[in-house]
């Protein structure tokens, strides 16, 4: 790839021939693999570069006797990370693109977003279920999710299930399930399960008409320092041009809404022949009331994309426009545009049909409990 070189040769001008990039993740081994392969592209396109992993726990790691949704924080499971990006500890950090805020603080940018993985939620069933689906479990079997946003749409689609929180990270959940009779399966995102080697354990893949998946869901980004030049040119090469502009509708949908953990709200987006796909929806908390709609924009993205130097935008370093919070100058400004609009537009026709009524007693019902 051209413009790789471009990031090595100003890292070298700098005196940085060895630099050391340092690397945040967090502690658990779904983060630490998932670093592991941002790590080893880098690796592969700057021989000339080490690399150093930080390992660090978030609030969302020791806080595992609480919902998600109760705790009130928007950025569990980064908040600390981007403290140590702030003081410089770190260069760069890589996260599970759902777990970013739509608002990052002032001063980041998402680098880089990788080539997504699948974006469903599978459902892992106690080793006395395997075989069955959600349809066939039995009455009243306990299902574990730690989200608001499948509890809600499953609970609508499998009224005869019930839904129960579930913390800690993978391999937490899955010895909950197989070693406690609690729960007769759990709900997982595919990604995870597969980057972990766990495919084995999927029982069913959950299609958008049962489930429609978190914003980012199955996606890496890189977080970085806005004004970094050197790391933001060396992590833009790792951006995936139709998972970027998937994501840039996804997370202005989101943030439109003002939605986040608290509240369930879900996508599914397709890019095919030029046309991005984006269907949104917004439930209330039991699944009861729900609103969803599709709408569809036409992203004027060239067959090939060109190298990251051929494309970079004329704004300087201070003013570089965001979208979302994300920095991508090796996809077309137009592309970006088109993918936000659609987006802020899907979000503003579910705003128009009473969306913000759904998402304010979901709000208000979660904060109450």
């Amino acid at each position: 790839m051209s413009g790789n070189g471009d990031a090595a040769a100003t890292a070298k001008e700098n005196g940085s021939r060895m630099r050391v990039i340092r690397v945040g993740t967090r502690k658990s081994q779904l983060a630490r693999i998932q670093t592991d392969s941002v790590v080893a592209a880098l690796k592969a396109l700057y021989p000339g570069l080490q690399f150093e992993i930080v390992a660090m726990s978030t609030t969302g790691d020791k806080i595992l006797d609480t919902a998600l949704s109760k705790i009130g924080e928007k950025s569990l499971f980064t908040k600390e990370l981007e403290n140590a990006l702030e003081r410089n500890e770190v260069d760069l950090v890589v996260h599970s693109l759902k777990d970013l805020p739509t608002v990052l603080p002032p001063g980041f940018t998402i680098g880089a977003i990788c080539k997504r993985e699948s974006p469903y939620d599978a459902v892992v069933f106690h080793p006395k279920f395997v075989g069955k689906t959600l349809e066939t479990l039995p009455e009243k079997s306990v299902v574990g999710t730690s989200s608001l946003r499948r509890a809600a749409q499953l609970q609508r689609k499998f009224p005869h299930l019930e839904f129960k929180s579930i913390r800690g990270n993978l391999n937490t959940r899955l010895r909950k399930l197989d070693e406690q009779q609690e729960f007769s399966a759990i709900i997982l995102a595919v990604a995870g399960l597969q980057r972990l080697g766990w495919q084995n354990r999927v029982g069913q893949i959950l299609r958008p008409e049962d489930c429609m998946y978190a914003v980012g869901q199955g996606a890496l980004g890189v977080e970085v320092r806005a004004k970094d030049q050197d790391i933001l040119k060396l992590v833009g090469v790792l951006h995936d041009h139709e998972t970027v502009l998937c994501c840039i509708a996804e997370r202005a949908f989101l943030r439109h809404l003002e939605g986040g953990c608290s509240v369930p709200v879900a996508v599914h987006t397709v890019m095919k022949d030029g046309q991005l796909y984006l269907t949104g929806g917004v439930w209330s908390l039991d699944g009861s009331d729900s609103m969803q709609e599709t709408m569809q924009a036409t992203i004027p993205v060239p067959v090939q994309i060109p190298p990251p130097t051929l494309v970079q935008h004329e704004d300087g370093p201070e003013d570089d426009p965001q979208l979302v919070g994300i920095t991508a100058r090796n996809i077309p400004r137009g592309a970006q545009l088109a993918a936000e609009n659609l987006g802020i537009s899907l979000a503003n026709l579910l705003l128009s049909k009473g969306a913000k009524d759904i998402l304010e007693v979901a709000r208000q019902l979660n904060d109450a409990h």
